[in-house]
């Protein structure tokens, strides 16, 4: 069950948001017990963004949620990942780049909570 959103102020082509996902759900696993099968995708571009103060480049913000708690180590990975990931497809250097994460206790799908 987690959720990637991708907010940036790069316009991401249909193409290159299908790369994005592909490889989020590679990256995904650096969480245990999580996969591309549940993950959730979300990519806005073309938002007007500052990142300390500066919009002369392109800068994302990328939210990242899991049910249950987030592992400190496998986030430390995942960003890692996020950022190689956007400098790959849109080429946004890393010093630009948010990675929020949070957990959650209840997720809901399909009518129940898991």
């Amino acid at each position: 069950m987690p959720y990637i959103k991708v907010t940036t102020t790069a316009k991401v082509s249909d193409q290159t948001a299908d790369a994005l996902k592909a490889d989020f759900g590679k990256a995904i696993e650096n969480f245990p017990g999580k996969s591309e099968q549940w993950l959730m995708v979300a990519v806005a571009d073309n938002t007007r963004m500052w990142i300390r103060g500066d919009n002369s480049a392109d800068t994302a913000m990328v939210d990242v949620e899991l049910l249950g708690s987030v592992n400190a180590s496998a986030s430390e990975k995942m960003t890692a990942d996020v950022c190689a990931i956007l400098e790959k497809h849109l080429g946004i250097s890393p010093d630009r780049v948010y990675v929020k994460y949070t957990g959650y206790a209840n997720w809901g799908w399909n009518g129940n909570n898991f």
